[in-house]
C-alpha cells in the first residue's frame, strides 16, 4: 500500500474508533443521565403515561389522576382543595414541571423510585400496570381548613402549626394562594395562566409564605431574648425588677428606645414585660448580654440555618455583626433580624415542649402501591435552646399574655394557652401598614398538642387597628382548637 492510501486508511480507522468510543460513551456512560433528562420527551411522555400516585392527609388522598384524551401524555394530576393544598403539595404540571412535595417525591409517585425496583419487577411478571406509590403527609386537615380559611378572610398571609413533641407539620397555609390544576395540562391556555400567576409580583401566589418569606417578627422575637435572659443568668426569675430605667436611651447614641404607649416598663419584671411587651426592657436585655450571646440563643432556636422539611424552607436571620444599639433593636425583632413563619412555629414549639426543639417535617411515610412502607420517618431531637426550667419559666409568662396581656384574644376555655403578639414595622421608615403576629401554643391534660405561627400582611385594615392580638391571635386561637379536637 501506497503511503498516501495508508494514511487515509489510519485516519478512516481512527473515525470509526471515534465513532464506537462516542457510541459507548453515549450507550453506557451517559445512558441514564441522558434518559433521565428534562427535555428528553420520551421522559414526560412515560411519566405522565399512567396515574400518579397520591398525596395522603388524615389517611385520604387530597390528589388524584384523570385521562387527557388525543393526548401522548395520558393522565394529568387533580387535586382537592387545591388552593388550601397547594402550598405543601406545589404543582405538576405536564407543560410547567412540578414543585414541592410532587417534585421532591416524583420519583414515589410516579413509581420510578429505585427503592421500587423490586415492586416494578413483580409486576412485569405478574402483568400488573405500573402505579405510582403514595406520600403520606403529618399535616392535619381541620388545621389546614382553619388556617387558610382565617388567612383567606385577611388578604395576605401565612400560617405554620406544630406539634412540639414530634415536630410533624400540622398545617402550613399560605395567602393569595392558587389552583394548581389551573395548569396541570398541557395546553396552551393553562400554560398562560400559569404565566398570569407567575407575573403577579404584588400579590405572588405561587410564593409560600410559610416557608419562603422572612418578616421581621417584631415583639414575637422577645420571647427568644426572655430566653436568651434566662439561660445565660442575666436573670434568674420572671417576678424579680429587671434593671430597666424609663426613658432608657441606648448605648453610645442619644437616642431613647420607646414602647408603644404608656406601659409600666420601668424596672418591669420579665413576666410584666412580656405581658405588656415592653421594648425598653427587651432592647437592654439584647444590649446588656450583647450580639454573641443573642445569637448563640437565636442559632439554638434554628435562626440563620435552612430547614428542610422536606421541602427548603429559607434560613431565617439573626444579625452577627451588631453594634450595641443595633443589638438592641435586634433583640425587640427589629433592625435586619427577619424570621418565617416556620421559623416562629418553632420557637414556640421548643418552650411548650420544655426546651427540646425537634426537627420539623411533614412527610411521615412513603409508600408503595400495595401500602408497603418504603420509608418511615422518626422524630428527631434537633436542639435545646433552653432548660426544662427555663423553658416552664417561659411558658408562665407566655400564658400570662394570653391570660391578661396583649394576647387574650387566643384564650380557649378548658386550655391552657402561652402565647406572644407582635406588630412588625414593614417598608421605608415604617411608611406601609406593620405586619401583624401572633404566636402561641395550647397545653392539655395530655401536654401540648400544638404550637403556631400566624403573620398577616395586611393591606385593607386602617393602621391604627392592625395589631398581632386583634388579626393574627384569632387565626391561632382556630387552628389550636381544631387540632385540640381532632386529638380527642
Amino acid at each position: 500500500m501506497n503511503k498516501p492510501l495508508r494514511r487515509i486508511a489510519i485516519f478512516c480507522g481512527l473515525l470509526v474508533l471515534a465513532l464506537l468510543a462516542r457510541d459507548n460513551w453515549l450507550q453506557y456512560v451517559q445512558a441514564d443521565t441522558l434518559a433521565k433528562h428534562e427535555k428528553n420527551r420520551r421522559v414526560t411522555i412515560e411519566r405522565y403515561s399512567q396515574p400518579r400516585g397520591d398525596i395522603i392527609v388524615d389517611g385520604k388522598p387530597i390528589t388524584g389522576s384523570k385521562a387527557t384524551p388525543g393526548s401522548d401524555l395520558k393522565y394529568k394530576r387533580t387535586w382537592k382543595n387545591g388552593p388550601m393544598w397547594a402550598p405543601i403539595t406545589g404543582y405538576s404540571s405536564q407543560r410547567i414541571g412540578a414543585t414541592q412535595l410532587e417534585s421532591i417525591d416524583d420519583g414515589i409517585l410516579t413509581g420510578n423510585d429505585d427503592r421500587l425496583f423490586f415492586r416494578r419487577t413483580l409486576d412485569m411478571l405478574t402483568g400488573e400496570k405500573k402505579e405510582g406509590g403514595n406520600v403520606v403527609t403529618t399535616l392535619d386537615s381541620a388545621a389546614q381548613k382553619a388556617a387558610y380559611n382565617g388567612l383567606k378572610s385577611k388578604g395576605k398571609g401565612a400560617v405554620a402549626a406544630i406539634d412540639p413533641s414530634t415536630g410533624a407539620i400540622l398545617a402550613l397555609a399560605s395567602t393569595p394562594s392558587y389552583d394548581p390544576g389551573d395548569f396541570a395540562g398541557n395546553t396552551d391556555e393553562e400554560a398562560e395562566k400559569f404565566l398570569e400567576l407567575d407575573k403577579d409580583k404584588e400579590n405572588r401566589p405561587l410564593v409560600n409564605r410559610a416557608l419562603r418569606e422572612t418578616y421581621p417578627p417584631g415583639s414575637t422575637f422577645k420571647v427568644v431574648t426572655a430566653a436568651a435572659a434566662l439561660e445565660h443568668g442575666l436573670y434568674d426569675g420572671i417576678d424579680e425588677k429587671t434593671d430597666s430605667p424609663l426613658p432608657w436611651t441606648m448605648p453610645n447614641t442619644t437616642t431613647p428606645l420607646k414602647n408603644e404607649g404608656d406601659l409600666p416598663c420601668k424596672n418591669a419584671t420579665l413576666r410584666v414585660a412580656l405581658q405588656v411587651s415592653c421594648n425598653t426592657v427587651f432592647g437592654k436585655i439584647g444590649s446588656d448580654l450583647g450580639k454573641d450571646k443573642m445569637l448563640e440563643t437565636a442559632k439554638e432556636f434554628g435562626f440563620n440555618e435552612q430547614q428542610f422539611v422536606p421541602v427548603r424552607s429559607n434560613a431565617s436571620h439573626f444579625p452577627e455583626d451588631m453594634d450595641k444599639p443595633q443589638t438592641a433593636l435586634s433583640s425587640i425583632g427589629q433592625f435586619e433580624t427577619a424570621a418565617t413563619p416556620l421559623q416562629m412555629a418553632m420557637v414556640a414549639s421548643a418552650i411548650a415542649n420544655d426546651g427540646t426543639l425537634m426537627e420539623p417535617y411533614m412527610v411521615s411515610e412513603l409508600q408503595a402501591r400495595n401500602l408497603d412502607v418504603i420509608e418511615k420517618h422518626s422524630p428527631k431531637e434537633m436542639s435545646e435552646p433552653l432548660s426544662k426550667e427555663n423553658a416552664q419559666k417561659l411558658q408562665q409568662m407566655m400564658e400570662t399574655v394570653v391570660e391578661k396581656g396583649t394576647g387574650t384574644n387566643a384564650q380557649i376555655p378548658g386550655v391552657t394557652v402561652g402565647g406572644k403578639t407582635g406588630t412588625a414595622q414593614h417598608g421605608v421608615a415604617n411608611s406601609k401598614n406593620p405586619y401583624a403576629w401572633f404566636i402561641s401554643y395550647a397545653k392539655t391534660d395530655s401536654g401540648s398538642p400544638v404550637a403556631v405561627a400566624v403573620v398577616v400582611e395586611d393591606s385593607d385594615a386602617d393602621r391604627g387597628d392592625i395589631s398581632g392580638g386583634g388579626l393574627a391571635a384569632p387565626i391561632a386561637k382556630s387552628v389550636m382548637e381544631a387540632v385540640i379536637k381532632s386529638k380527642k
